[in-house]
Formats: structure tokens, C-alpha cells, sequence
């Protein structure tokens, strides 16, 4: 039997629209496809009807498959002559485990593609009207896991760099590290009025945006109720929000 082949698909920040052309292409064409939570079900409308769905999100913490589950699913798919999308949200290679599925995929000698997705990282923040550069004050960003934790020996970030070498700093996943976060970067020499803004569900029409300082960010955000999925953006470019925001201004409901 001829082997299948297994597209990682981005499937961007949560617009349904955001996703590429090749992307939607993979969803269209395939016999199988495999897809995460933070994946817009609105996707799924332009699969094959014959298509098999296979859902294996993740919530933090609880996990409806494992990940040795998921790679076993595309390889077993994929050797029975599938043509299979795995479906990620945001961008497979950025924080999305892409890679150690491309690298099962390349030791069992499948033929598979990595199709780019946009990341939330820089979509919902430009949905937020917040720039992650800016001429007048970021000429450097970064893209940061934001869950780490020092109790159990997962935090691996060299604060006294993040804080004091890049303009803006992007956190996944760490709404519930937001109190360490903004310890840890006043801490490490950053200004404690550096400007914040938490930014949930974003690109989607639930988008909820709240901005403070690192002093004050923990509270509103509780005031707020934010909650996962939503990233941590830290830096001065917040302040361009006021004069540019359009999606929660004119978009939403």
C-alpha cells in the first residue's frame, strides 16, 4: 500500500480568515484531519464530507490525547494511505509541538509538509491596534513560553535579558504566571509603568483587551475576569492602542 503524506497546517490566531491559501488547501484536499482546540471549527466546513475528524485538544492540564497518542494517530493515518492535516492553531513551529511531529513523521519515512500559520503573538495585539515594533519605541520583540515555573524547575528564561534587552515582550500561556511575570521582569531592572496589555481570544469576535502598567495588570486582569486563551504583551507600544484600535472599536458587536 502507498503511504499517505501529513500536512502541519497553521491554522492562525482564531479568525477563520487568517488562515493561507495552502493552508485551506490542506483542510479541502485531505482524507484525515487531526485538530487542536484553539483551531476555529469554522475550518472544519471546508473539509471532504467523507472526511474523518479527529479532535485531540488540550486544555492546561487536562489533555484529551496524549501527545505520543497524536503522533501515533498521524503515523498510523498516514501508513494506511491517508492524506492527513494536522491542524494547529496560530503557527505549527511556535509553541506548537510542530517539530517533534515532524521529526516522528521524518523517522518513520512519511512524506509530510510544515505549512507556516499566522501566530497569535503578533495577530491579536495588530487586532488590538498595538504594534509589536514601532519606529518611535520597539525596534525588537520576543516571543516567550510565559508558564514556566521556578517551584518546578521549568523556568529557563534569563530575565535580566528579557527585561532589559527587548523593546517588546510577547508571553504565551501565561495568564496564570501573570503576578510572576511582572515580579520577575521589575525584578530584573524593567520600569514597573512599563506598559501592559492582556489580550484574550483575540482576533475572534469574543476579543477582550485589558491594558495597564506591571504594577497595576494583575488586578485589572482579575476585575476583568480574563482568562485562557489570551497572551501577555509587555512594552512601551501599547501606548499607540488609543489612536489605532479598530477591531474591538468598529468590528465587534
Amino acid at each position: 500500500m502507498k503511504k499517505g503524506k501529513v500536512y502541519i497546517v497553521g491554522a492562525g490566531p482564531g479568525d477563520p480568515k487568517l488562515i493561507t491559501v495552502y493552508g485551506l488547501e490542506c483542510i479541502q484536499n485531505s482524507d484525515v484531519i487531526v485538530y487542536d482546540r484553539l483551531v476555529n471549527k469554522q475550518l472544519l466546513n471546508y473539509a471532504k464530507q467523507d472526511a474523518e475528524l479527529i479532535y485531540c485538544g488540550k486544555l492546561p492540564d487536562k489533555h484529551h490525547l496524549t501527545q505520543e497518542q497524536i503522533n501515533e494517530i498521524l503515523v498510523n493515518k498516514a501508513l494506511d494511505g491517508n492524506i492527513v492535516t494536522r491542524l494547529k492553531g496560530g503557527d505549527p513551529f511556535v509553541f506548537g509541538r510542530g517539530a517533534e511531529e515532524a521529526e516522528i513523521l521524518a523517522k518513520q519515512n512519511i512524506s509530510y509538509e510544515v505549512i507556516p500559520g499566522i501566530t497569535s503573538g503578533i495577530a491579536a495585539p495588530a487586532y488590538a491596534g498595538i504594534p509589536v515594533t514601532h519606529r518611535e519605541c520597539s525596534s525588537s520583540f520576543a516571543i516567550v513560553t510565559g508558564h514556566g515555573s521556578v517551584e518546578k524547575g521549568t523556568d529557563h528564561i534569563n530575565w535580566p535579558a528579557l527585561a532589559q534587552g527587548i523593546d517588546t515582550i510577547v508571553f504565551y500561556m501565561g495568564i496564570g504566571n501573570l503576578s510572576n511575570i511582572c515580579k520577575k521582569l521589575v525584578e530584573s531592572g524593567r520600569n514597573p509603568e512599563t506598559l501592559v496589555a492582556v489580550i484574550q481570544w483575540g482576533t475572534t469576535l469574543l476579543q477582550k483587551t485589558v491594558t495597564g502598567d506591571l504594577e497595576t495588570i494583575e488586578d485589572k486582569v482579575k476585575e476583568s475576569n480574563i482568562t485562557n486563551p489570551a497572551i501577555v504583551l509587555v512594552g512601551q507600544v501599547v501606548k499607540i492602542r488609543e489612536k489605532v484600535k479598530w477591531f474591538e472599536k468598529n468590528i465587534i458587536p
